[in-house]
């Protein structure tokens, strides 16, 4: 983040300063709290470019940085997913191999408690953050990176200053797909939404390649508000009213949610899972779990994910002058069950 002074230029930032010497934001933080640890070169680089940006540090920030503890923050996105607990697992797994502490906060899928959580979260002096993200805009949380605390995102791609751990959401929806029309089915339908979820567009985008790559088998795309049980009642209800040919025999839901809802409207009217509607939902949870009828699922590698985004973090924190920020792919599986009728 820049500041402006009175005169209404920005001040440079620490950011300014490591993109101008050709370093992370860590090493400029060694420099200006733990030079000893800095080579010689890489210290004189780092203060020519303070110089000559005229960076001035901000005591502040400081006065927390030089007393970081060892505990590690997690903003997570919604602890009522079993994913993300998953993922929580993973993380506190990761931090106990290296004697870390684990925080969390839940945001409850509202930004502005997001957003509050990090800033409380830097205020603490913790030594690294993780999040898992709202489909937001994360301007406070780039905030926070840039003012020195070392971020990593988890179920979000990076960006140039912070690391990432993603599933990876088209292959999900492709493996999906090509499990139902392996099994025979050729009418399929993809619901989830909204579209403009990045997890959801990418599932639906895997399921057109899997669909595209078989003569003979259709899609047809149901763009639902929600994908909640709620949500699937309604695609249920909405599915059988229909005459028999007019309905898929192969259904992707984006959700177990969603995909349990369905199935339990689809049997109230006499439309039997999976005999007349092979159904898959996403994301392995208890709604797969527990149904009445086994919902096959894309299971996501949670704690794989977790124990990932932590090593990154560790990795930033411990070793800064050679770590990379980049973003790392994690493969879905699939888990059979009675839904999809295999």
């Amino acid at each position: 983040m820049k500041l402006t002074t009175p005169g209404g230029h920005s001040r440079p930032s620490m950011k300014d300063v490591a993109r101008h010497a050709r370093v992370s934001m860590g090493t400029v933080s060694n420099v200006l709290n733990n030079p000893t640890v800095v080579t010689d070169a890489t210290r004189e680089r780092v203060e020519k470019a303070i110089a000559d940006l005229g960076f001035v540090r901000n005591e502040a920030a400081r006065r927390l940085a030089v007393g970081r503890s060892h505990t590690v923050g997690f903003v997570v996105v919604d602890l009522g997913n079993s994913f993300f607990l998953d993922i929580t697992r993973g993380i506190e797994a990761g931090l106990d191999e290296q004697s870390r502490q684990l925080v969390l906060a839940n945001s409850d899928v509202d930004l502005d408690k997001q957003n509050a959580h990090l800033t409380l979260f830097e205020e603490s002096q913790l030594s690294g953050l993780i999040l898992a993200p709202l489909d937001a805009p994360l301007d406070a949380a780039y905030a926070v990176r840039d003012r020195g605390t070392p971020l990593v995102l988890v179920n979000w791609p990076g960006a140039d200053d912070a690391c990432g751990v993603v599933n990876d959401d088209e292959f999900g929806g492709y493996i999906a797909a090509r499990h139902l029309i392996e099994n025979g089915r050729t009418r399929l339908l993809f619901a989830g939404g909204p579209f403009g979820l990045r997890a959801i567009s990418d599932r639906l985008h895997g399921a057109q390649r899997a669909v595209a790559e078989e003569a003979g088998v259709s899609l047809e795309v149901i763009e639902t508000e929600r994908i909640t049980m709620r949500g699937g009642t309604e695609l249920g209800d909405e599915l059988s009213a229909r005459s028999a040919h007019l309905r898929p025999d192969g259904l992707i839901a984006a959700a177990d949610a969603l995909a349990a809802g369905a199935i339990h409207a689809l049997q109230v009217r006499g439309i039997d899972v999976p005999r007349d509607i092979a159904v898959i939902g996403h994301d392995n949870n208890h709604f797969a779990h527990d149904n009445v009828v086994p919902i096959s699922s894309v299971a996501q590698p949670g704690q794989d994910m977790g124990l990932t985004a932590a090593a990154l973090l560790l990795e930033e924190i411990l070793t800064p002058d050679e770590h990379t920020h980049r973003t790392v792919t994690m493969q879905p599986s699939l888990v059979v069950r009675e839904s999809s009728g295999a």
